[in-house]
């Protein structure tokens, strides 16, 4: 009775049934062959637009040439406070300070005279350290692809085309190479005023290099600095700067093989994206193998990476939290590390916690879903999050968000008591207590002064109070809007009127920012300007065109923020140091502020030693900052991330940016779970085709009755 076909038809859906019924993860967006791999899986949203060491400053380039190129210090991953060891240096430098006598002669000194008229670096590097294998190194009798026709870019589009790859060892001539490139004009380094400042010779250098091409520009020599043998090499300051320690700690002075730029400046290479800001070079642990913007960028392990191994101490709770169960071993642990490209926040956090992401920051449209507070309001993981093992680590970034008033400006600029008064208005009209609590959940301390917590000079409770926008009640409480409205009487706006021509008072707030979380912020910024009877409009641009604007010094009030190169108090006072001003000289002076008092300040406190005479001048210039207002204090950003169990040897590290040779992957361990929680549901299916053959068995009958009724008529 039973139709022969529909039976087949039937089996087959079972049979497919059935052979999807194992252990297989559908949902699986990596390849099976990966699975038990010692692979990082993580994201990016944009392209990193610099991957050249000494153009890139930005977190998300960082996160990337930071496991590719090597300088010659780095802090200890696991010793608090933060502390330099060498890298690929062998010891910390030997420091050296010079000084004049009566006659004029430089007299060499181990400790520091009164004045120091030049500083000394020496610096040894380490032996047997190997570039990762890269065309620009490859070498017969000469090198194999420095002089390219075009026929020889045929069917070249990526580096990984070229067949041949070379190396070789670096050597001291490699970090002078890369100071040299700091000053090249078509490189445009974002440090290169400030190391002019400082490195001897290097200004002069930059003058006399112009229009050379590299193998000229490699002859050039600059006076400060000199390659004393394949190992050794000096650096010449002038006067005195402790911080100098922390910029050789850099990704800027990594060293760069001359090669690199020979073969990177050949005609035709970079029409096809291969260049160093897509392609680096490297002494590090890692090798950039794809950079495909539009799917992934994925590193692999440098297969010449030199010996260098776990750190065998660190704080006294180390241990106990098995961050020395590695203690001694060579890295890195984990093989390759693919950055898949995630432009929305809800598919990443999705697949994290289906395993298929190993970490994860927590995005304000899933914070509910990961984080509760307890009772005394700490911060902590949600019951599902708990039974998944997964782990959160909170920590207040050395970071600062703030509102910039452009100082050059008619209006908000200046140092009159009308523009301060106004200023001072707005800062208090800006309820960073509630921004924290809308948009970012908590996650934010409000700023009191520039320097965050971690800091040296940093200073909490009463003794850090901003007395023109706070007040002390058991805590701090933001002035009232009435005490704001009065600021604005007496600055010629009352209800937001300029006294002066009878007309509202119109400020502009120029931003980049444009997605719909972005519209919510800025709509929230009108409001709190509304409060004065201040008109805020909002000029929202592409961010080439808001830098374009900081830059020019056309932008009137601006929101910006600044993370720290290194913890030190003066990483963060010389963003209002009036000769590193933007429109000026280009500087991380962001608003144009000048203020000669400030500026005598911070020269003597930036090169003392922490202590009590320095702790003396920061108070200083905290006053002059808080009663100025150049800014709107914002806030100190909090970090919140979430670890997988699997995702191991991980220690929150806010100066650092070479972390991940130091983690390890329990790929087995990753591996089960994912299966547990990525099981198949195919009882829904099931049910649907037994409910599909309910309906159709009846129908089938009834066709075979009238089929045989109809041939039994015949």
């Amino acid at each position: 009775m039973f139709d022969v076909n529909c039976t087949r038809w039937l089996v087959l859906i079972n049979c497919l049934l059935l052979s999807g019924c194992n252990d297989s993860m559908l949902n699986n967006p990596y390849s099976a062959i990966e699975h038990d791999k010692s692979i990082l899986y993580s994201s990016f949203s944009e392209r990193p637009k610099h991957l050249d060491p000494a153009v890139s400053y930005s977190s998300n380039e960082y996160a990337i040439i930071g496991q590719i190129y090597e300088p010659l210090f780095q802090y200890h991953y696991l010793k608090r406070p933060y502390q330099l060891i060498p890298l690929t240096a062998t010891k910390m430098p030997e420091i050296t300070y010079l000084s004049e006598d009566e006659s004029g002669r430089l007299l060499t000194m181990r400790t520091v005279p009164e004045t120091v008229r030049f500083t000394d670096y020496l610096i040894e590097i380490k032996s047997g350290v190997h570039y990762q294998p890269h065309p620009a190194l490859a070498k017969m009798e000469k090198y194999i692809y420095h002089d390219l026709e075009a026929d020889d870019l045929a069917g070249i589009s990526t580096i990984t085309d070229f067949e041949k790859l070379g190396t070789r060892e670096m050597i001291a001539e490699d970090y002078v190479h890369q100071i040299k490139r700091l000053v090249h004009p078509k490189i445009h380094s974002p440090i290169a005023e400030l190391m002019k400042q400082y490195i001897v010779g290097l200004d002069d250098f930059s003058n006399a290099a112009k229009e050379k091409n590299w193998l000229e520009f490699r002859a050039q020599n600059i006076s400060g600095v000199e390659v004393i043998d394949k190992y050794h090499f000096r650096i010449r300051i002038y006067g005195k700067y402790p911080q100098f320690i922390f910029w050789l700690s850099m990704p800027f002075f990594s060293p760069m093989p001359w090669e690199a730029d020979v073969f990177y400046g050949q005609e035709g290479l970079a029409e096809r994206n291969i260049s160093l800001d897509w392609f680096p070079i490297g002494t590090g642990p890692y090798m950039l193998m794809e950079n495909n913007p539009n799917r992934q960028m994925v590193l692999s392990k440098n297969p010449y990476f030199h010996l260098e191994r776990y750190p065998n101490a660190g704080e006294s709770h180390d241990l106990a939290l098995g961050l020395l169960a590695d203690a001694g071993k060579p890295l890195p642990f984990i093989d390759k590390v693919i950055y898949v490209l995630e432009k929305e926040t809800i598919p990443y956090w999705n697949k994290f916690l289906q395993g298929y992401y190993d970490a994860s920051g927590v995005a304000s449209d899933s914070f509910d879903q990961a984080i509760q507070f307890t009772g005394s309001g700490q911060a902590a993981l949600t019951p599902e999050l708990q039974e998944k093992e997964i782990r959160l680590q909170t920590a207040v970034t050395t970071s600062i968000s703030y509102l910039g008033f452009n100082m050059i400006d008619s209006i908000v600029g200046g140092k009159s008591d009308k523009a301060r008064k106004l200023r001072r208005a707005i800062s208090i009209a800006i309820d960073y207590e509630e921004y924290i609590s809308i948009f970012m959940n908590g996650r934010g301390v409000p700023a009191q002064g520039l320097l965050p917590p971690g800091i040296f000079g940093f200073e909490a409770d009463l003794d850090g109070l901003n007395p023109y926008v706070y007040d002390w009640n058991d805590g701090y409480q933001r002035k009232s809007i009435d005490t704001a409205k009065r600021l604005m009487d007496e600055a010629g706006f009352k209800a937001g009127i300029d006294s002066s021509t009878l007309e509202p008072l119109v400020l502009y707030l120029d931003t980049a920012a444009s997605g719909p979380d972005d519209r919510a912020r800025l709509n929230w910024y009108r409001k709190q300007f509304s409060k004065l009877g201040i008109q805020l409009v909002i000029r929202a641009t592409d961010y080439n065109r808001f830098q374009q604007k900081i830059r020019s010094g056309n932008a009137q009030l601006f929101l910006w923020g600044w993370n720290a190169d290194y913890p030190d108090p003066e990483n963060f006072f010389f963003l209002l140091y009036g000769p590193h001003s933007k429109i000026k000289t280009g500087g991380e002076n962001a608003v144009n502020y000048q203020n000669d008092a400030y500026d005598r300040l911070f020269e003597q406190m930036r090169n003392l030693a922490n202590g009590p005479d320095r702790l003396a001048k920061i108070h200083q210039l905290q006053e002059i900052i808080r009663y100025d207002a150049p800014w709107v204090l914002g806030f100190y950003p909090k970090s919140y991330s979430l670890i997988h169990s699997w995702y191991q040897n991980l220690k929150p590290h806010l100066m650092a940016n070479n972390k991940l040779k130091y983690t390890r992957i329990d790929s087995v361990k990753r591996n089960r779970l994912r299966q547990a929680w990525n099981v198949p549901l195919w009882w829904p299916l099931m049910l649907l085709i037994g409910l599909l053959g309910i309906l159709i068995f009846p129908a089938i009958i009834v066709y075979r009755k009238r089929k045989k009724a109809v041939i039994n008529a015949l």
